[in-house]
């Protein structure tokens, strides 16, 4: 059986989305960061965390990787150029989408008072905006990143744009904003936000 521990208005919901893509049976324990389990298993106290047998693995990037590549789902085998193509666009929206978020949300409730530049954020959105056009040229053989495929890049993108949202970062590029809602009308995500 697995277990996810996180709760979702992190990114733990990608791993969340990923296991009902997948059909798998789980236990989900929604803790909070930081919390004495979170930090008996991930020394940084962050999450999610997912345990797969003896195995504690973090990070949801690589979780879905994981998931993904042992499932034989929503990616592209390792070693070919869909693959890289894949990785790409993964990696473009850690880079450009999920880095600029993050740096925002650490300046605005994260990071010790004294520490924090809430200044740096108009820069973020400024970024965040303009990552948007280059997301949308990633979309030209549409409707998802690779194609008429699903794969670990789109639950990150939606994700994102899900969390830029909340976060009153703008969303400027009405394709953009009609993939978020394109992904999130699949009945994973549903049953993903329902919990």
């Amino acid at each position: 059986m697995l277990t996810l521990i996180g709760n979702t208005k992190s990114r733990t919901f990608r791993v969340l989305w990923m296991l009902e893509e997948l059909g798998l049976e789980y236990e989900h324990h929604p803790e909070s960061p930081r919390s004495d389990r979170v930090r008996g298993l991930n020394s940084l106290g962050k999450i999610p965390v997912l345990i797969d047998g003896d195995a504690v693995l973090t990070d949801s990037t690589a979780i879905l990787t994981y998931l993904a590549d042992k499932h034989g789902k929503l990616t592209f085998p390792a070693g070919t150029i869909q693959r890289a193509k894949q990785d790409s666009h993964t990696f473009f929206l850690l880079d450009e989408f999920d880095a600029c978020l993050w740096a925002a949300a650490r300046h605005s409730f994260i990071l010790p008072e004294d520490r924090r530049v809430p200044e740096v954020k108009d820069a973020l959105k400024w970024e965040f905006e303009r990552s948007q056009k280059h997301f949308v040229d990633r979309l030209a053989d549409g409707p998802w990143l690779m194609g008429e495929d699903f794969t670990i890049p789109d639950i990150i993108a939606a994700h994102c744009g899900g969390w830029a949202i909340n976060a009153r970062f703008p969303v400027t590029e009405p394709a953009f904003r009609d993939y978020i809602d394109g992904a999130r009308a699949r009945p994973a995500f549903k049953r993903a936000a329902e919990r």
